[in-house]
């Protein structure tokens, strides 16, 4: 797993919801739905597993490997 990169202060929630509404809209996740408690039910794809991420700073991190994975497989132009 890639470590977390430091972070001045620690996610919130909205900024967590925005991601996650970002992953979403561009399809890089099928769902992502904040429960009540805190966590966050994420699924990559519709028939896959659904994965419970602990709170917001997760959410960030799943964020930032998609988006390192993203850029890594992108072909050079």
């Amino acid at each position: 797993m890639i470590p977390r990169p430091v972070h001045s202060s620690e996610p919130t929630v909205v900024e967590a919801s925005a991601w996650a509404d970002v992953l979403v809209r561009r399809r890089l996740l099928h769902a992502a739905v904040l429960t009540p408690t805190g966590q966050w039910l994420v699924q990559g794809h519709s028939e896959g597993s659904v994965r419970v991420l602990t709170g917001p700073a997760d959410v960030l991190a799943l964020a930032a490997s998609i988006q390192q994975h993203t850029r890594s497989t992108r072909t050079e132009s």
